[in-house]
């Protein structure tokens, strides 16, 4: 077994699957692949790419309809068993048993992998070390943080000692302390005790430091290589930019994809954006054509030649102009009163106190961002704001309405998308967004406009099963559910979790809109780089308010530059606040 030259093999490798309604889908097309041992491969791709499936063959959870597999010299058609004797495999939702201990699941697995008893303690103390879960041995899956939980998954995933290590999407829904820590267990893992890693996202930068990356797109292989191989194929194209003062990031970049002729990709990165050239304009008529903007050629990314990759191979269809007519009354168009107002916010879980004592206020039209590690508060801050929880104390006031008296009236002016989307899967998309407008109290040619409205703007297919859509589609569905009432204040708890960076950059084209139109949007994420689309941010931990404000000011409150990525600067915050005295912390509220 040391002396593998290949640990995966895959040639004209096959899966398809049968619909709901009877037909054929196939996720994996003709797909051929090799993966030496001893390093760490990266499966990236869109939602949909089929990255999962291509885990779980590998797994021998799944057959090839057919190709040929080998996994560690074994194929799983006729010897699934022996790859799982040898393999660990993390699925998305780390595998946990909710209602069991810690030191409960690290039992479990090391029965199923039966590891001998006289190794258990041994190798549960390094696991425990390694993923800094010692001190919680005794607290249930269920009650851990989302990056606790992942750590826990990882540790029951490597119980035992395995030949290849299979992560499927790892760091989807974790903030980005939690994606650091995970990565330093894995990282040592690879480069010092040459484990064979293979780990699927949709995260670019975490493809970064794989020795090989495979890109998937609708089943099919895009491109493979190295980093620097994959980079090369955008080389020349890449170019930054100063924002003007004055000018809002998002609406910049929104310009900016106006161009598609001459603009593949813009994204505000810091004090800049960063854009990337179409391959078929030359770059003196791209420089003429953006003279203006003081452009500067700029180091390549992994993201720069995934977003190029997915577009030139996409048919997708692009959000069209959204139909928003904010009917307010007089107290919720009064743009000078806040749309929200928070005061000494608290709540309490017994004696646990989720939410500590925070204020702040959000004017209409404005994008505010809350953002926080796992365990942070956010997502309890998040749904008082909704009426979805009462306060404990303080002050909460929602589109002019105290939600402590009148939590039904502020409803009727929110929408409200979570990170599941709520959508029922077993209905069509115009059933669901028929029930969801008769919800809104909506009905007949009302009902009927707005869902044709919705449908045309967001392109959605009327009779297709939501099961049956991709995580994009879904979040589309999702977003014209929350919209049908026209609501003044928009709710959006990690909406772009789990989706690729091009349906990302068209969700936030979309919420770029509604904010000029009037739109109020609150949105909690794990992706840092959003942030710089807020008007302002809230970066929470511990219950407590760390820094309020808008990108640029936040980075003046951590002392850190222009050119600080947002992604640093959460985590020099968030970091710099845990290692402070309680007595000393202050969140700065400006």
């Amino acid at each position: 077994m040391d002396d593998l030259e290949f640990s995966v093999v895959a040639n004209n490798l096959t899966k398809r699957f049968l619909t709901a309604n009877g037909s054929e889908q196939t996720a994996i097309d003709n797909l051929s692949f090799s993966i030496k041992p001893g390093i760490l491969t990266g499966l990236v791709g869109p939602d949909g790419a089929g990255k999962t499936t291509v885990m779980r063959l590998m797994a021998g959870l799944l057959l090839p309809d057919s190709g040929e597999l080998t996994v560690l010299n074994y194929n799983p058609v006729n010897s699934s068993q022996k790859i799982q004797s040898l393999i660990s495999y993390m699925p998305q939702k780390f595998g946990l048993y909710e209602d069991l201990s810690v030191i409960e699941n690290l039992s479990l697995y090391a029965n199923l992998h039966q590891v001998p008893e006289h190794l258990r303690q041994q190798r549960f103390e390094k696991m425990l070390a390694m993923t800094d879960l010692t001190a919680f041995t005794q607290r249930p899956a269920g009650k851990l943080s989302g990056g606790m939980k992942q750590k826990l998954g990882l540790a029951c995933t490597l119980v035992r000692s395995p030949k290849l290590l299979l992560l499927d999407e790892p760091t989807v829904g974790v903030d980005p302390l939690s994606r650091r820590e995970l990565w330093q267990i894995v990282y040592p893992l690879v480069r010092e005790e040459g484990l064979s890693v293979v780990f699927s996202s949709t995260y670019m930068e975490e493809a970064e430091p794989c020795d090989n990356i495979i890109v998937l797109h609708q089943g099919v292989k895009l491109a493979e290589g190295s980093s620097r191989q994959l980079k090369d194929k955008v080389r020349g194209l890449t170019y930054q930019f100063k924002i003007p003062s004055g000018k809002l990031p998002r609406n910049l970049q929104s310009e900016l994809l106006n161009h598609p002729d001459f603009i593949v990709d813009a994204i505000p990165v810091s004090n800049q954006i960063h854009c990337v050239r179409n391959p078929e304009k030359s770059e003196h008529a791209f420089f003429q054509n953006y003279s203006n903007f003081n452009l500067r050629p700029r180091p390549e990314t992994l993201t720069d030649f995934f977003i190029l990759a997915l577009k030139e191979n996409s048919s997708a269809e692009k959000v069209h102009a959204l139909p928003v007519d904010l009917n307010a009354a007089s107290e919720i168009n009064n743009e000078n009163k806040p749309l929200i107002k928070v005061e000494q916010l608290l709540r309490r879980f017994g004696d646990f106190i989720a939410v500590q004592n925070i204020s702040f206020s959000v004017k209409r039209g404005e994008i505010f961002g809350l953002l926080g590690p796992n365990g942070a508060g956010k997502t309890t801050t998040f749904r008082m704001l909704c009426g979805l929880l009462p306060a404990s104390q303080g002050i909460l006031e929602v589109a002019g309405v105290n939600l402590r008296h009148a939590r039904a009236k502020a409803r009727q002016n929110i929408g409200y998308v979570s990170q599941k989307y709520s959508l029922y899967g077993s209905l069509t998309v115009k059933e669901n967004l028929a029930f969801f407008g008769q919800v809104y109290g909506l009905t007949g040619a009302k009902l009927e406009q707005r869902i044709t409205e919705l449908v045309t703007a967001f392109q959605l297919p009327l009779d297709v099963i939501s099961n049956q859509l991709s995580a994009g589609y879904k979040q589309r569905l999702a977003m014209a559910t929350a919209l049908l009432h026209q609501p003044h204040i928009l709710f959006l708890d990690e909406p772009t979790s789990g989706i690729d960076p091009l349906a990302r950059r068209e969700f936030w084209r979309t919420i770029t809109e509604l904010s000029d139109q009037g739109v109020t949007i609150i949105i909690t994420t794990h992706f840092m780089e959003e942030a710089e689309f807020c008007d302002r941010i809230a970066i929470q931990d511990s219950g407590k308010l760390l820094a309020l404000g808008s990108p640029k000011e936040i980075r003046l409150q951590a002392k850190q530059s222009d050119e600080t990525s947002m992604n640093d600067t959460f985590i020099h915050i968030v970091e710099h606040n845990r290692v402070q005295p309680i007595s000393t912390r202050k969140a700065s509220t400006t």
